[in-house]
């Protein structure tokens, strides 16, 4: 029995969110507000991480959770270089990429970044699993329309992974074994990936590439449109950047990027919701259906992911359209600490190789 706990640490651009496991028991979970002037005063996401590092610790000390008590803490992964799934230490060398960016700046990368500094506070490993840089894509599905360019693997791994074991379980198969699809609608972006005998072959790049739009991403856009306004002077360069991966999507048509407020706004019969939440339908139902296509019409299984399913109406639009193709499993509730946790688990009790970055 492991008496030990593990503390996650998951950081979101307006809040930070904590958990302790105890085995795979949550005994604390916190989310942290932290107010707009506090994150505006930061330039830099990375200058946040001695607000954020206090703001966990006072939690933490406040509800009597006994720092040593702590064994592992585990991080929110963030872009990094592409890796294999699995488990990492973070290390410096992590860490220097995290702060650079090397695959981009982000909020997530605080994730790491925090749970290395709190794991040096404790005298303990800090270590991230299944990160959003996983890579296993095919040769062809790198392939884009000039060599100049080349397409990243960037999703919501974590999540993918976690809710193709939970489904394989289900059927008493490995997830090695079956060909899914798996469609993860998260509060930021939207990732849809072929699942090819365990391994994610295609993928929409989730941060700043391509696929649906989402709540606050704006998706693929038209590109000559998209040149001519990055070279109109109107917008810089991280204006740009800020339209496609944090002002696009709902955000940018309905001014919000509460799911609970805009289902609610189509619950009142609001007709621009109602018609940007059918367009986020019709585009991710094209997406899966494309994978289709990926999977030679092999596929075991359509998963669908995220809270936006638990409105009735958006779920019905995605069946209608790709309920043919294959039988859908729905898991709605995204649940990273679980996963995150049960990691945590398998690295105490030595049931799992730690991979090197």
């Amino acid at each position: 029995m492991i008496n030990k706990n593990i503390l996650i640490i998951y950081p979101e651009v307006g809040v930070t969110k904590i958990a302790v496991y105890r085995s795979a028991e949550p005994i604390f979970l916190k989310t942290i507000l932290h107010s707009e002037e506090d994150i505006r005063s930061f330039k830099h996401f990375i200058d946040q991480i001695d607000f954020r590092l206090n703001s966990i610790l006072k939690e933490l000390t406040t509800n009597n959770i006994k720092l040593d008590n702590i064994e592992i803490v585990m991080g929110r992964s963030g872009l990094i270089k592409p890796v294999k799934q699995g488990v990492y230490e973070i290390t410096p060398m992590m860490v220097e990429d995290l702060k650079k960016g090397v695959m981009g700046i982000h909020a997530t990368n605080l994730g790491g970044l925090l749970a290395f500094s709190m794991a040096q506070k404790l005298g303990k490993k800090a270590y991230m699993a299944n990160p959003v840089v996983v890579d296993e894509l095919s040769d062809v599905a790198r392939i884009t329309g000039h060599p100049r360019f080349k397409r990243k693997s960037i999703f919501h791994a974590l999540n993918h992974k976690f809710v193709s074991n939970q489904y394989a379980r289900s059927v008493h198969k490995k997830y090695e074994d079956l060909n899914l699809i798996v469609c993860h609608i998260g509060t930021g972006g939207i990732s849809i990936g072929a699942h090819e005998k365990g391994k994610v072959v295609d993928v929409n790049q989730a941060f700043n590439g391509g696929g649906p739009f989402s709540i606050t991403r704006t998706g693929t856009l038209p590109m000559g449109q998209l040149v001519e306004l990055c070279f109109s002077g109107e917008l810089t360069k991280d204006e740009v950047m800020e339209m496609i991966t944090a002002k696009g999507g709902y955000y940018a048509y309905l001014s919000t990027s509460s799911i609970s407020k805009i289902n609610q706004r189509i619950a009142d019969g609001d007709e621009e919701a109602m018609a940007i939440s059918y367009a986020l339908s019709y585009q991710v139902s094209k997406e899966i259906a494309s994978h289709y296509a990926t999977l030679k019409g092999e596929v075991d299984c359509i998963i669908l992911t995220g809270i936006i399913f638990d409105s009735e109406q958006f779920l019905t639009n995605v069946k209608s359209r790709v309920g043919g193709l294959a039988p859908i499993a729905l898991y709605p509730s995204v649940n990273d600490f679980a996963a995150l946790a049960s990691f945590g688990m398998m690295v105490l009790k030595n049931e799992i190789e730690v991979s090197k970055y």
